[in-house]
């Protein structure tokens, strides 16, 4: 169920095993929602541990491959393991069955598939997360999620707030920087931030080699880095978390804020912190720490959540406090179901 990188490396790896299979896709293409994705995204991870099974990026690809070339490379990886999804399939339920097949799946227009097994890779992504506040309705400017944001262009000249300060929102934030656009990012809670990239080195590739170290090491130099190459962001408004980055991903599965160049624009003061909304009204928005801000447009970096339990009845047993699957494979009354691209909480990244 899916077809993102989640499903085209299942399928790429049943094609390989010489297994049959069926993989139902709610949109037109391959990797749908990094079709979607803002324009300048690139790959925080490095390519030759972000690529599918069985076919590595091409040798011109640079080392962060870039949005585009990724959606090159998905339908690319289709057609070599001729993987060919029903398109326009959106999954409504997954139930079991008493005879035959285990599992029942049906779609939304009514369609049905019988199975043993059955893969879900609907992935983390595949509801936003879009808080709203009081006064929100009086708010004269435009408010949408980070999903909808695809440039800088249609923000010229206007007063934009950023709402989270994730990979997504610190990005965007420097994006609209950049174009010299006037933008603040409100933050509630401490950051972890680390660079992507040490004199030249990518930090994925020192952490891998950090998270091998004995005695806590690992944690500590991550730490000393971190201070060493960020510094200290309380005089700017931000907090850092107290746990290292790799305590962070371990123990949460939230990725540190990889730095593109953020950092720079918060000191330089073309980005400004702001602190957690409290309501809205038609001059603008009032923050948590008294503080008030006109601003003409909100873009809502506030995540995404997995909501499982919208097609899967009784998932509830195996969800962890995030509501994710704490197994790949789970048993007794969900066996013969399966779960790729939920797996958090590794260096690396989903694609990894």
């Amino acid at each position: 169920i899916g077809a993102g990188p989640a499903g085209l490396a299942t399928a790429g790896r049943l094609r390989q095993a010489g297994q049959d299979f069926i993989v139902l896709e709610k949109s037109k293409q391959v990797g749908h929602m990094w079709h979607m994705h803002y324009d300048r995204l690139c790959l925080h991870t490095v390519k030759q541990l972000s690529h599918l099974p069985g076919l590595p990026f091409p040798k011109d690809y640079p080392t962060y491959v870039t949005r585009e070339q990724l959606c090159t490379y998905f339908t690319d990886y289709a057609a070599k393991f001729n993987i060919s999804p029903i398109f326009d399939v959106e999954v409504a339920s997954i139930t079991p069955q008493e005879a035959g097949a285990r599992w029942l799946v049906r779609a939304s227009d009514g369609q049905k598939w019988s199975a043993d097994d059955v893969v879900i890779c609907t992935g983390l992504n595949r509801v936003p997360n879009e808080p709203s506040w009081q006064g929100q309705e009086q708010f004269k400017g435009t408010i949408i999620h980070s999903r909808f944001y695809k440039n800088p262009d249609p923000y010229q000249g206007k007063k934009v707030l950023v709402v989270g300060m994730g990979n997504t929102g610190a990005e965007i934030a420097l994006d609209l920087a950049e174009q010299n656009v006037d933008v603040s990012i409100s933050v509630r809670s401490a950051v972890n931030i680390i660079p992507r990239d040490i004199n030249g080195r990518p930090t994925q590739l020192t952490g891998k080699q950090l998270e091998k170290l004995p005695f806590g090491l690992g944690n500590w130099l991550g730490n000393q880095i971190r201070r060493l190459v960020v510094g200290d962001l309380r005089k700017y408004g931000l907090e850092t978390k107290k746990i290292s980055p790799l305590q962070q991903l371990k123990e949460t599965g939230m990725t540190p804020v990889i730095d593109l160049g953020t950092v720079k624009q918060i000191k330089n003061g073309r980005i400004k912190i702001r602190s957690e909304i409290n309501l809205l009204d038609q001059e603008g928005i009032s923050f948590k720490d008294g503080s008030h801000y006109d601003f003409d447009a909100l873009i809502l970096a506030t995540g995404y959540h997995a909501n499982l339990a919208d097609f899967i009845k009784d998932i509830d047993p195996i969800l962890d406090r995030y509501a994710l699957p704490n197994t790949a494979s789970p048993k007794d009354h969900l066996t013969g179901l399966h779960f790729v691209g939920f797996d958090n909480y590794k260096l690396g990244g989903l694609l990894g």
